[in-house]
């Protein structure tokens, strides 16, 4: 695995049967299943009952746990009233933080279970959902439980009944996001829980490492560059002009993958199907130009497109706002870290490592100058 360095690289932290990431080969899984097996058949009510208990379910959408979801996703008027307390207008990311700390009380008590997990991947679609619209001036809307939990977050967002073609990319993106084994997040989440600690201290710890850029916290900023780009024709020029000047191509690059991220190839087929034309041409000129500029300048770091890249632009197609783009990222990810709560819980053991000391050697003496 190499020479541990900063950052943990390569240290094996334990066992985990949920996800693989394969970087050196642009493979990922979960529980055994290739996400381009799941991408184009599987529901997101599907990959969460194949997280959480390991096994497909019988039918997909599972009837039994997306009519639990239906029933958790409704907000109660006891937490209706706590949620007042969270002032309009915040990030939409430390708004969704302060949601999720919300949601504690006694019955989230350590270990974590499945059925706090379904609470957890029900409520906080519809907490940001009705804050966002809170902020907007905006009343939430009623219930409706003939959608499907991604198609329902739209709705709640928008107050129109989603398209199907608007839906199913969505959540073809929810389940490219449900999981990446031991990310940044995951792992806080995971700390968190080695200390038995409860599921929603857990998720607001999530939530905070994903709010940094590093991790999770840039797909906006890919739109960013495509709307500074502004032509496919002005791509390369604007690629090497920003390489030039030593700025990031936001949307390249993977810590874990050495090769191609596979959920940015599934992305590119979606956006394909969904995205103004217009903006999928640009998206694909600054691919070529960014892949082949890097390649030149720094052809030792096997740097591709990552899941961001064409994120950003289905998020864009679906008609997503960009401060929800990260938010969005969170409500997918609720599943795998519900089940690597429970997965951490089921075999504990505090989650503490040491460092190497490189201060001032021992036995130096204390000495104050006189008042």
């Amino acid at each position: 695995m190499g020479t541990p360095g900063k950052g943990l690289e390569h240290v094996i932290l334990g066992d985990s049967a949920i996800t693989l990431v394969a970087g050196e080969t642009g493979g990922l899984t979960y529980r055994g299943y290739d996400i381009g097996e799941l991408v184009p058949r599987a529901s997101y009510e599907g990959v969460v009952h194949l997280l959480l208990w390991g096994t497909p379910p019988q039918a997909d959408p599972p009837k039994r746990l997306a009519d639990d979801l239906r029933q958790r996703r409704v907000v109660p008027p006891e937490l209706r009233a706590r949620m007042d307390a969270v002032p309009p207008g915040l990030p939409t990311l430390e708004a969704m933080r302060s949601l999720l700390s919300l949601l504690g009380g006694p019955e989230w008590s350590y270990p974590p279970t499945d059925r706090q997990g379904l609470e957890l991947i029900a409520k906080t679609p519809t907490l940001l959902a009705q804050y966002v619209r809170q902020s907007g001036g905006l009343a939430p809307v009623d219930d409706r439980p003939e959608l499907g939990h991604v198609a329902h977050f739209l709705y709640q967002l928008t107050g129109e009944v989603p398209t199907p073609e608007k839906a199913r990319a969505l959540e073809q993106y929810t389940v490219m996001l449900a999981d990446h084994g031991m990310n940044a997040s995951t792992f806080a989440l995971r700390i968190v829980l080695s200390t038995q600690s409860d599921l929603v201290s857990g998720a607001v710890a999530a939530i905070g490492a994903l709010k940094g850029p590093a991790h999770g916290g840039a797909p906006s900023k890919v739109s960013d560059m495509l709307d500074a780009v502004g032509t496919a024709e002005n791509a390369e020029r604007w690629v090497d002009a920003a390489l030039a000047r030593k700025e990031r191509l936001y949307g390249f690059g993977h810590r874990a993958y050495k090769t191609e991220d596979p959920r940015a190839v599934l992305l590119k087929q979606v956006a394909k199907r969904i995205a103004d034309p217009g903006r999928l041409r640009i998206a694909e000129a600054v691919e070529r130009a960014g892949v082949a500029a890097l390649q030149r300048k720094r052809p030792e770091a096997r740097l591709f497109l990552n899941v961001e890249f064409y994120g950003a632009v289905v998020l864009e197609a679906v008609g997503l706002p960009r401060e929800l783009f990260t938010p969005t990222f969170a409500v997918a990810r609720t599943a795998g870290w519900a089940a690597h709560a429970m997965e951490q819980a089921a075999d504990n053991r505090l989650i503490r490592p040491d460092v190497n000391y490189t201060g001032p050697a021992p036995g130096r003496k204390w000495t104050v100058p006189a008042a």
